[in-house]
């Protein structure tokens, strides 16, 4: 269904209508229904349409079916791999979507600045923001046995120890502490992370090798804890960035950290911060490298390595191919 045919359509019922689609195992369900009637009679909307995710279906046959049904907007309510799978199953860009953080990390949420602990403001901004074009990163991905998956991802993807950070995080404490599970995982993967040999090329250049820890494919570049990954990624840029952290031993992973938590989080604000970064080689340091460009093909020398997409871990792979869809899903974001 067009836009125009839903613009018409609401014109001749008097309404507009919302299609829910949500994660019943998350906590805040009964919150959110509450949160959803009021936004609906405050602003002109039908009772909306609740479509419950499955562990075989985490959104992307929901999504297609409030398509179907002619949804005006698309609340999606859960973690970033509910939102994931929505976007996957929205061919339509010109449907917004409405965020509900009901997850642990939400960095897709936290980086558009949607409300994470406040359900009610969420269901607010998702029917009265602003509608904000947001890029898609679309991965075709090589398993060992040589069989091809397609994905997409709205946050950042890893290969390496990212991905075995994510396979090693405990669920027990990630229900407890959130996101500072993954830190506790981290540390613990760091002993036993083994460099691996990659080839790798953007927007078909020229290929070079590298010699990684690990390699990120993102669409954005704010962690929790106000951790700054990638400085100049945007999720509208049109762009997809890269970095691949290559320690050489313990000291390196020391330079990493001191790299996001401290220049990039800190010193990169100021004028006379940058200088220092420039008068102590910080820039020219190899432990994190960073590119910027359309597409990404990196092909793994060796044994297969773990992969993940959003904080979900996604097994083993041999190689991946990303492409930035540009504009690709429209997302209600704060007006201001």
């Amino acid at each position: 269904m067009t836009a125009d045919d839903k613009e018409q359509r609401a014109d001749a019922a008097g309404d507009r209508r919302a299609a829910v689609i949500f994660n019943p195992v998350k906590e805040g369900v009964d919150e959110l229904r509450t949160a959803v009637a009021a936004a609906e009679q405050e602003h002109g909307y039908g009772p909306s349409l609740w479509i419950e995710t499955t562990e075989d279906d985490p959104g992307r046959g929901q999504a297609q079916q409030a398509a179907k049904e002619g949804a005006d907007l698309v609340l999606a309510a859960g973690g970033d791999g509910t939102v994931r799978s929505v976007a996957e199953g929205l061919d339509d860009p010109s449907t917004p979507v409405g965020l509900i953080p009901l997850g642990t990390g939400n960095l897709f949420a936290r980086n558009l600045g949607i409300p994470v602990n406040d359900i009610p403001a969420a269901v607010e901004l998702a029917f009265t923001g602003a509608d904000r074009p947001i890029d898609v990163l679309r991965a075709r991905v090589r398993r060992p046995d040589g069989s091809v998956d397609t994905e997409v991802s709205l946050v950042m993807s890893g290969i390496g120890f990212d991905a075995a950070m994510i396979a090693n995080t405990n669920p027990d404490l990630k229900k407890k502490v959130g996101w500072l599970a993954y830190v506790d995982a981290g540390i613990r993967a760091i002993p036993s992370s083994k460099p691996f040999r990659i080839t790798h090329r953007m927007d078909n250049g020229r290929s070079h090798r590298s010699r990684v820890a690990t390699v990120m494919i993102a669409n954005l570049g704010y962690l929790p804890g106000n951790i700054e990954l990638i400085p100049d990624a945007e999720v509208d840029d049109g762009r997809l960035d890269v970095v691949r952290l290559q320690p050489r031993n313990f000291f390196g992973w020391l330079m990493i950290w001191r790299k996001v938590a401290w220049e990039n989080r800190v010193l990169r604000k100021s004028a006379l911060g940058r200088q220092l970064i420039d008068l102590t080689g910080g820039d020219k340091r190899r432990e994190v490298v960073y590119a910027s460009g359309h597409s990404v093909d990196v092909v793994i020398e060796g044994a297969p390595e773990e992969f993940e997409i959003d904080g979900e871990e996604f097994g083993e792979i041999t190689a991946a191919r990303f492409v930035v869809d540009p504009g690709a899903l429209t997302v209600r974001v704060p007006r201001s």
